[in-house]
């Protein structure tokens, strides 16, 4: 019985040395690449969300991405585009996030990573939309660091 019980811990403590916690990561280095060098963003315009006039950016999660950009020390090479371009970009590691005004119900949730939802808008029907920006699939590290910052920001308007 004594065995027994030796075997099942020692068998645990093999195990559970396999199973240490570690950070999220990416795969690609996008959070990496980003930090102290340039975040690559895609902006589809939408209302005052994301305004893309002229080489001006200007709205609501335009802000939120220039002040993540500034907490990781980066630069930001603005992408205009359709959504579909962007989520494109998004695959092909060209681009690190996409914002557009885009909610958690998107169609490009099967191609892209989205944020937790960061803020509420009330459409003029009354329904009530929980707002994501996007990151490429596999780019955790980069989103958790996003979401981190998002976390911060997070207000209902």
């Amino acid at each position: 019985m004594r065995f027994l019980r030796l075997l099942a811990v020692g068998l645990m403590a093999v195990l559970l040395t396999g199973c240490g916690i570690t950070m999220p990561t990416d795969p690609y280095g996008s959070l990496e690449h980003a930090t102290g060098g340039t975040l690559r963003v895609g902006i589809s315009p939408n209302g005052n969300l994301t305004v893309a006039d002229d080489g001006e950016y200007s709205g609501k999660e335009v802000e939120l991405i220039r002040g993540f950009a500034e907490s990781i020390d980066a630069e930001i090479e603005w992408t205009v585009g359709s959504e579909e371009a962007l989520v494109r970009g998004l695959e092909k590691q060209q681009l690190d996030v996409v914002i557009a005004g885009m909610t958690d119900q998107t169609p490009w949730a099967t191609r892209a990573a989205l944020t937790r939802p960061y803020m509420k808008t009330t459409a003029k029907d009354g329904t009530v939309l929980e707002h994501v920006m996007l990151v490429p699939m596999g780019e955790n590290a980069l989103l958790s660091a996003l979401e981190i910052y998002l976390d911060t920001q997070r207000e209902d308007i």
